[in-house]
C-alpha cells in the first residue's frame, strides 16, 4: 500500500448514551443507562452505557437489573431505534461531503479510505464536521489496513485520534493479550489461553498447523494472521444494509407453558415478516432465540424452501424450529424471531 492510501476508522462515542444526552443535555455528566423501557425493574438488558455508568461495570447485553445494582444512582432511559438511525444516516452523509470512500459498518461506525499526505489532519476535520454537523463526537483510527485501522480507534477513544500501521504493530500490540484482536472473542481468546497462547506475539510465533488442528484449517491460520496485523485495505462504498431484521420479548415472569410460547412466537413472526416487506427483499432463513432461565441462551434455525416475506411462511417455519427446542422443562425469560436476508435484493 502506498504511504499516501490511508484507512480511517470512525466510531461514534457511547452513541446510543449521545443522542439521548442531545436532547437531555441536563443529563450530562451523570451515569445514563438505554435499554428496553427505560425501567430497571423490568426485564431487558442495556443497549449502551454512557461512560460514567461504565465506571460502575455497566456494560451492553446487561440485564437492566444488574446495572441498577451496580449503579443504583444512574438515569435509566428506553430504547428510540429510530431516532438513532436518523442521527446516524446524518453522520454518514456528512463523512460523504469529503473527498473520500465511505463503507458504513452499522449506525455507529464506518471505514474511510482516502489518499492523504496527512491521515491525522483528515481525522480532525472528520470530528470536526460531525460535531458541527451532529453534536457528535468520535474517535478515529488511522491504518494502513481495515483490521489496524479498527484497533486503533480503541486507543484513540474518546475522542482522540490514533494510527496504528505496519511500522508500530509490534511495539503496540505484541504484549497485549490475544482478546484486543478484532475477530477474537472471549471464547476464542479462553481456547488460545488453554494452548498457552497469552499474548499477540504468542499467536504470531504459532505454526499455523497447531491452530488448524484446534480451530479449521480456515479458521486456525487466520487467527494466525490477525495477530500479524494482516488485512483488507479496500473501503468498499456499497451501501450498509441490515442482514437481518428480528424482533424478540422478555417476560416479565418466567414461561413454561410450551402453548403460550408457540403464540409468542407466532405473533413475533407475523411482526418480522412485516419488517422484512418493509425492506423490499426477501429473507432466507429464520431463526428463533430462546433465553432459559436464568441466563442461558440457546439459537436454532432453517434455510426457508425459498426466499419469502410471507408472514404465513415465517410463522411456520419459526414454529418449526421453535420445536428444535425442549420445552416445558425449564423456564423460559426471552423468546425471539429472527429473519436472515438474502444476499441479493429483489
Amino acid at each position: 500500500m502506498s504511504t499516501e492510501d490511508w484507512v480511517l476508522h470512525v466510531d461514534l462515542d457511547q452513541f446510543i448514551a449521545a443522542v439521548e444526552l442531545t436532547r437531555r443535555p441536563e443529563l450530562r455528566g451523570k451515569p445514563v443507562v438505554v435499554g428496553g423501557t427505560g425501567d430497571p425493574t423490568q426485564r431487558g438488558v442495556v443497549a449502551t452505557a454512557s461512560y460514567e455508568a461504565r465506571e460502575y461495570g455497566v456494560h451492553s447485553g446487561m440485564p437492566l437489573r444488574t446495572a441498577a445494582k451496580r449503579c443504583p444512582d444512574a438515569v435509566f432511559l428506553p430504547s428510540d431505534p429510530p431516532a438513532y438511525e436518523e442521527v446516524s444516516e446524518e453522520v454518514m452523509a456528512t463523512l460523504r461531503t469529503f473527498p473520500v470512500v465511505v463503507e458504513v459498518l452499522g449506525w455507529d461506525e464506518a471505514f474511510v479510505g482516502a489518499r492523504v499526505d496527512d491521515p491525522e489532519g483528515l481525522a480532525s476535520r472528520i470530528q470536526d464536521a460531525v460535531w458541527t454537523a451532529t453534536a457528535m463526537s468520535c474517535s478515529v483510527g488511522v491504518g494502513d489496513n481495515k483490521l489496524r485501522a479498527k484497533i486503533a480507534t480503541g486507543f484513540a477513544k474518546p475522542a482522540g485520534v490514533y494510527r496504528l500501521t505496519r511500522e508500530n504493530w509490534v511495539e503496540v500490540m505484541a504484549t497485549r493479550p490475544v482478546a484486543a484482536l478484532w475477530g477474537i472473542g472471549p471464547r476464542t481468546s479462553a481456547k488460545l489461553n488453554y494452548l498457552d497462547v497469552v499474548t499477540v506475539a504468542d499467536l504470531a510465533r504459532t505454526e499455523p498447523d497447531v491452530l488448524a488442528a484446534r480451530f479449521g484449517p480456515r479458521m486456525g491460520p487466520w487467527f494466525r494472521t490477525l495477530a500479524l496485523g494482516a488485512g483488507e485495505t479496500e473501503v468498499s462504498a456499497t451501501p450498509w444494509v441490515a442482514k437481518s431484521r428480528s424482533r424478540e420479548v422478555t417476560f416479565q415472569e418466567n414461561v413454561l407453558d410450551a402453548d403460550e410460547l408457540r403464540s409468542q412466537v407466532a405473533s413475533l413472526a407475523r411482526r418480522v415478516a412485516a419488517d422484512v416487506t418493509s425492506e423490499g427483499r426477501p429473507a432466507a432463513r429464520v431463526a428463533v432465540k430462546v433465553r432459559f432461565a436464568p441466563f442461558l441462551t440457546r439459537t436454532h434455525s432453517i434455510t426457508l424452501p425459498t426466499p419469502s416475506d410471507s408472514p404465513a411462511e415465517f410463522e411456520r417455519a419459526a414454529l418449526e424450529v421453535l420445536g428444535m427446542f425442549e420445552l416445558g422443562h425449564r423456564a423460559v425469560r426471552l423468546i425471539g424471531v429472527r429473519a436472515e436476508f438474502s444476499a441479493t435484493r429483489t
